[in-house]
C-alpha cells in the first residue's frame, strides 16, 4: 500500500512538472515577426459569402495588422491567435460588397499584399412596400446587397423596370408606365448575379378586381352587416380603401356582394389576394363567402386570418383554400367576419381585393 502511495506522489509530481514546462514553453513562444517581403501563395476558398471562413497561406505573414476588402474599404476583424508566419485565418465580413476585388492585407511595418477574391453577395430581399402595382407605381424593397443592383425585370418578360434610387439596404423601383404582364416574380441582378423573388408582383390592371380604389366595375358593392364605407384617408395602393367597422359585442360580417352577374369560376383564377390594415389590437378575422361550405356569415371559422394591430398585412390565399366556389360555380358575396370585438368598435381597412392567376 505504501509503495502505491509513493508511486502516486511521483506521478503527480511528474504531471505538475510537465505542466510547468509546457506553460513555460508557451510563454516563451513569440509570434512570427512582420516581414519586409510578405508573400501570399493561396487563399481558400477563392470565393465566398459573408461569414464564411478564409485561410490564406504563404510566407512572411506574421504580425498582420489589418485585412480590408477593397470595395467600400470594408475591414475584416480577425483573431491574432490564428496568424502565423505561414497562415492567416479570417472571415468574410457580413458587410462586404459583392463581386471580384482585392483583399488588402497589411502587416505591422506597413507592408501590404493584395489577394484576388470574389465576394458572393447576392441581393437579399427582406420586405417590400407592396406586391401590387399599376403604371408608374414606385415600390420600395429593403434587404441587403442592393447598392450594386444593375437591373430589375419581371421574370420571363422584357418590360423595363426603372431603378429610382438604391443603397446597400434599400432599392426603390418604378414599374412600367403600361404593362401587359399579369403578374410575375422579379429578377434582381447585382455584381454577384441574379436572384428571383419568391413572391409574385401583381398587375392590378390585369387582375379581376373586387375592390381597389372603388368597387369592381362589373357589379360589386358593399355587403356589410355593420357600418362600412370607402375611405379616402387610408389606403395601401392608390387613393382609397374599404373601411369596415365591427360593432362592440357583435359577431358580424362585412364585405362585398355582386348579385349580377356575380363572380364566375374560371380555371385561370388561382388566388384571392388582399391587404388588411389592423385595428387597435391584434384580432382574428375569418374569410366568408356565400358559396363556401357554410355560406356567408358568422359560423364559419375554417379560414382564420391573423390581423396584427395598426399595420398592413398581405394575404394571398389559393382559391381552393378560400373555397369561394365550394358549393357553386358563381360567387355572389365575399367578406370577413369577427367574433366580437368585446371592448369597443373596431375598424379594419381592406385594399386591393383581387383575383389573380399566379
Amino acid at each position: 500500500m505504501k509503495n502505491i502511495y509513493k508511486l502516486m506522489i511521483v506521478m503527480f509530481a511528474f504531471i505538475a512538472g510537465a505542466s510547468v514546462i509546457t506553460s513555460c514553453t508557451k510563454e516563451n513562444q513569440k509570434p512570427a515577426a512582420a516581414s519586409s517581403s510578405p508573400r501570399a501563395d493561396k487563399i481558400q476558398p477563392d470565393s465566398a459569402k459573408g461569414g464564411d471562413v478564409l485561410t490564406l497561406t504563404g510566407s512572411g505573414l506574421g504580425e498582420i495588422q489589418s485585412v480590408v476588402f477593397e470595395k467600400g474599404s470594408v475591414p475584416a476583424p480577425f483573431n491574432t491567435v490564428f496568424n502565423t508566419d505561414n497562415a492567416l485565418i479570417f472571415r468574410v465580413p457580413d458587410t462586404a460588397n459583392g463581386g471580384k476585388q482585392n483583399i488588402i492585407i497589411t502587416n505591422k511595418i506597413g507592408k501590404q499584399i493584395m489577394v484576388n477574391f470574389n465576394v458572393i453577395a447576392l441581393p437579399v430581399i427582406s420586405t417590400v412596400s407592396n406586391y401590387n402595382f399599376t403604371g408608374n407605381t414606385q415600390i420600395t424593397i429593403t434587404g441587403n446587397n442592393l447598392a450594386d443592383v444593375t437591373s430589375v425585370k419581371f421574370k420571363g418578360f422584357n418590360d423595363a423596370i426603372t431603378i429610382v434610387s438604391q443603397t446597400k439596404k434599400e432599392l426603390v423601383i418604378k414599374m412600367p408606365a403600361s404593362s401587359t404582364v399579369p403578374g410575375a416574380p422579379l429578377e434582381i441582378t447585382n455584381a454577384t448575379g441574379p436572384i428571383t423573388t419568391t413572391q409574385v408582383f401583381e398587375n392590378l390592371d390585369m387582375a379581376y378586381q373586387i375592390f381597389t380604389d372603388n368597387y369592381g366595375a362589373d357589379g360589386w358593392a358593399n355587403n356589410s352587416w355593420g357600418l362600412a364605407t370607402i375611405s379616402t384617408t387610408v389606403s395601401k395602393s392608390g387613393t382609397a380603401s374599404f373601411a369596415a367597422t365591427y360593432a362592440k359585442g357583435n359577431w358580424s360580417a362585412d364585405g362585398f356582394s355582386n348579385w349580377y352577374p356575380g363572380l364566375a369560376s374560371k380555371p385561370e383564377y388561382k388566388f384571392l389576394s388582399f391587404w388588411v390594415k389592423g385595428a387597435s389590437q391584434d384580432y382574428t378575422l375569418y374569410l366568408t363567402a356565400d358559396k363556401r361550405a357554410k355560406g356567408y356569415g358568422n359560423n364559419d371559422d375554417t379560414t382564420p386570418l391573423t390581423i396584427p394591430a395598426k399595420v398592413w398585412t398581405y394575404f394571398k390565399i389559393p382559391i381552393s383554400t378560400a373555397g369561394i366556389f365550394s358549393t357553386g360555380s358563381t360567387a355572389n358575396t365575399i367578406g370577413f367576419w369577427i367574433k366580437g370585438p368585446n371592448d369597443q368598435d373596431e375598424t379594419f381597412y381592406f385594399d386591393d381585393v383581387i383575383i389573380v392567376n399566379q
